[in-house]
């Protein structure tokens, strides 16, 4: 059971961290590469927002296990 929750811990984090990413890239916050098309794009706030909370939430069951 100790394995799954380490498990569960890591993903949940990388989802959320990339959420975080595609919502700073859509605001404009984090323009990295200059190149992307995801910079200054309202669409990827809210991507961004969904996988952030998708996120969160296995970090919360990961948490409860």
């Amino acid at each position: 059971m100790q394995v799954k929750r380490v498990a569960l811990t890591l993903f949940g984090a990388l989802v959320l961290i990339v959420g975080l990413l595609w919502m700073a890239q859509g605001t404009g916050i984090f323009p990295y590469p200059a190149s992307s098309f995801m910079i200054d794009q309202t669409p990827w706030i809210l991507y961004g927002a969904g996988v952030a909370v998708v996120g969160a939430v296995l970090l919360f069951l990961a948490r409860r296990l």
